[in-house]
């Protein structure tokens, strides 16, 4: 298996530990490994750029990293087949095989974005990117064909696959705890003390929203949601936006508060205390809705995007497209009248045992075609 890097969070990294727990005996390749305290890290081998200055610039990476990829894997060993987790370049890997390279299956959370959707990604928008873009775009193309089998994480993600690739894809939804946020007792009750005294300090009702503070996740659309419908606002996560999102927090017109990097157990105690979770961004899938849905909580997401794939308008939410203050008022007052109750079983359809199924009939499938 090979994956682009490990961080300490990160949806594509649930998906790797998944993945590594559905194939217990395969080896890991990774650029560099930043979360060593993994229960994957015994199994991970960090490539040379680990050990050089350009670990961590994921700009500077990017741009070796389609040259790396070729000769990353120990080429004398061999291997039956490798399974890219991609969303850079490391479906550009050559591995060895019996007889040639290893037969390739690159699960793909999304193509490159700043080079092939700039528009999601204003990684993209500067002339450099542009124009490192251009060069790479045919590369990436190119060694997308060497794939024996590809599958997306959405459908959203295999139509830009089709576009940027000129590959079919199939879709396999990421997998997402739902089994365990369902489970057992309220979240709240299992915390300790001083993650209740967050929750217990929170207003009766609240706008909930949660994801790194970076540009493209629209945290500030999540205040908007907020002053429309007259409720305070809880903002959830941790990053360079903070101080930004602080100022535009000390002229809203409701209350907004921050829990800065809420455990699992507290993020899934927000999701059940939240009146509604509110999810602004243009995503490849948004595992955290899934997550708030199985919590019990209605979701309002963008109408583009891999979340209308998971979201069902009148049964655990409501789809916005403009997110103008009249329509999230209005969608804010549709999501809390429905049924809160019915809403967790919507989510089991993403569950890691569903995941497991089909990402191991994939593989096994394409090794014995």
């Amino acid at each position: 298996m090979v994956h682009e890097w490990i961080e300490p969070h990160g949806g594509s990294e649930r998906v790797l530990e998944v993945i590594a727990e559905t194939f217990p005996t395969s080896d890991i390749v990774v650029p560099w490994n930043n979360a060593p305290w993994r229960t994957i890290t015994p199994r991970v081998t960090e490539s040379w750029l680990a050990r050089t200055p350009i670990r961590n610039r994921k700009a500077a990476a990017a741009v070796a990293l389609p040259a790396v990829w070729r000769t990353v894997v120990d080429r004398r060993k061999q291997y039956d087949w490798v399974l890219a987790s991609s969303h850079l370049f490391s479906h550009h890997v050559r591995v060895r095989g019996v007889a040639g390279d290893a037969r390739k299956f690159v699960y793909v959370h999304s193509p490159a974005r700043y080079i092939w959707n700039p528009e999601l990604d204003d990684r993209g928008s500067g002339l450099v990117a542009r124009t490192v873009g251009a060069v790479l775009k045919p590369i990436d193309r190119m060694r997308a064909q060497e794939a024996h089998s590809i599958a997306a994480n959405s459908e959203f993600v295999r139509r830009r696959v089709e576009d940027a690739w000129r590959r079919d894809a199939i879709v396999i939804n990421p997998p997402v705890d739902v089994e365990r946020i369902i489970e057992g007792r309220a979240w709240a009750d299992r915390l300790d003390g001083a993650e209740q005294d967050v929750v217990m300090a929170l207003p009766e009702r609240f706008v909930l929203g949660a994801s790194r503070f970076v540009s493209y996740k629209r945290l500030d659309l999540v205040i908007r949601a907020g002053e429309a419908a007259g409720l305070p606002v809880v903002l959830a996560g941790e990053g360079p936006l903070r101080a930004e999102l602080a100022d535009l927090a000390s002229r809203a017109s409701v209350p907004v508060h921050f829990v800065e990097r809420p455990s699992n157990a507290l993020l899934y105690a927000l999701y059940e205390a939240a009146s509604v979770f509110v999810f602004p961004p243009v995503e490849d899938f948004g595992m955290m809705p899934v997550e708030a849905m199985a919590a019990g909580v209605p979701v309002i997401a963008n109408a583009v995007g891999g979340a209308r794939e998971s979201v069902i308008p009148g049964v655990s939410g409501v789809l916005v497209e403009r997110f103008d203050p009249s329509e999230l008022r209005q969608a804010i007052e549709d999501a809390m009248r429905l049924d809160r109750s019915a809403i967790p079983d919507t989510a089991l359809r993403f569950s890691v045992q569903r995941f497991q199924e089909r990402i191991r009939a994939w593989v096994a499938d394409g090794v014995s075609a």
